[in-house]
């Protein structure tokens, strides 16, 4: 119940901040919009408009990466319950799934005779992309996260909320929420 309660606290402190910077960005673009007509409607000065033109290119350009990391650490407050690791075939359609209750870690890559492995990708159609041990999966407080055991063709993630896949550093783990999708090499798996 005190889980539940807390939740709702978190929820409500992120509303309350969210509302703070949405009011904050609107009197930004307020007082911009009014010195920017100032400066190039009113004033003729050419060095003037030059120097708050590259000013104002490059306040955007900071204000904006400042919101997309932002952005960000919002979405890293997503649903971080995954229950299972699905396969996907290259249209999307499920292929194989891994149940993730009572697991604490897993081993992804290709099981042999000398080694058996938890997520088998024996078979699939990027096998040969695939390293033995590729990556690994663990589980700290309740949390997935994954790290790359220094394969060769390496591991991405695209986060549910996301175009672009990120590709992990070597030996540095990468929290996964429910909707990320992982690429072991080129093959996916879906966090679910």
């Amino acid at each position: 119940m005190n889980d539940i309660k807390n939740a709702m606290e978190v929820n409500t402190h992120n509303a309350k901040k969210q509302m703070m910077i949405k009011i904050i960005d609107i009197i930004i673009v307020i007082i911009a919009f009014f010195f920017i007509l100032y400066v190039f409607v009113m004033n003729q000065n050419f060095l003037l408009k030059t120097i708050i033109g590259t000013m104002i290119v490059i306040f955007a350009l900071v204000y904006g990466l400042i919101k997309y990391e932002a952005k960000e650490t919002i979405y890293e407050f997503t649903d971080t319950n995954i229950r299972k690791i699905v396969l996907l075939n290259e249209r999307g359609a499920e292929i194989e799934e891994w149940l993730l209750e009572g697991k604490t870690s897993l081993l992804i890559g290709k099981s042999s005779t000398e080694q058996e492995v938890d997520i088998d990708l024996n078979g699939t159609e990027y096998e040969s992309l695939i390293n033995y041990e590729h990556a690994v999966l663990n589980c700290v407080s309740g949390m997935w996260y994954i790290e790359d055991i220094d394969s060769v063709n390496g591991v991405g993630v695209k986060k549910a909320h996301k175009r672009v896949k990120s590709s992990l550093k070597q030996e540095s783990p990468y929290r996964l929420n429910s909707g990320d999708i992982i690429y072991i090499a080129n093959t996916r798996i879906l966090a679910k």
